[in-house]
């Protein structure tokens, strides 16, 4: 029962995309009410709910309370059976990317558990509350950046400017595969409960707990986006 439940939001989610393509809604235009969404898409208001906050967190639509669904931003239609449309195909997949970070940014946070300032490890706490205050305002595009700028600081605490650079010529994608985690908004302030975790184990300067953190948490967000993957085995 609870893989139907899953489903139906993410069936409603792919029409309403499906809908704003090919109704020729623009950036800016207003989508039917949710009564009348729900209506045409035969979905229960709930599930309906679900699926404009996935799309909230992706940056497709913005919800207005008291005004409407207004779209965001263009929708690219997912081609197969991929659950979500991913701009940058032709470079990497998503796959692609969380491995990546997998492997670089569990790196990097060993590092920087031994190489970061107190300067820096306070503006790594003020990001962490701040991005709990984000998460709990519904706010997912403000969270997915400053989960962004939670890594970057991260990769530049860590000393290692060839890695900071391939965060930095590869900004939008790495920006992108963070906002994918959030399209489960019912389990967004896991990110922020992983972070907490990392942060603990940089406050301790254990690099091995920080690497380890960091693994999991990027392992974590790919599962909440749909996505699992092998890494090799630590000797």
């Amino acid at each position: 029962m609870n893989s139907i439940s899953r489903a139906v939001p993410e069936v409603a989610l792919q029409a309403i995309r499906k809908l704003i393509t090919e109704q020729g809604f623009a950036p800016g235009d207003a989508l039917p009410s949710q009564r009348d969404l729900a209506v045409q898409l035969g979905v229960s208001r709930a599930s309906l709910r679900e699926a404009l906050s996935s799309l909230s967190a992706l940056g497709v639509i913005s919800i207005q309370p008291g005004k409407g669904v207004f779209v965001q931003s263009p929708v690219d239609l997912p081609r197969g059976d991929a659950a979500l449309s991913w701009p940058f195909a032709a470079q990497a997949s998503p796959l692609d990317i969380f491995q990546l970070r997998y492997a670089l940014e569990g790196f990097a946070a060993g590092l920087a558990a031994v190489t970061l300032s107190t300067h820096e490890l306070d503006t790594l706490e003020d990001n962490v509350a701040a991005m709990r205050n984000e998460l709990k305002a519904g706010d997912f595009e403000a969270a997915a950046r400053l989960d962004f700028d939670f890594h970057r600081r991260i990769l530049l605490a860590s000393g290692n400017q060839a890695m900071l650079s391939i965060l930095t010529a590869s900004a939008d994608i790495f920006l992108e595969s963070q906002k994918l985690p959030f399209i489960r908004a019912e389990r967004a302030m896991e990110t922020w409960q992983e972070h907490r975790k990392i942060l603990r184990a940089l406050a301790r300067r254990s690099s091995g707990a920080a690497q380890k953190a960091m693994q999991e948490h990027v392992r974590n967000a790919a599962l909440r986006t749909g996505i699992a993957f092998v890494a090799p085995a630590t000797p």
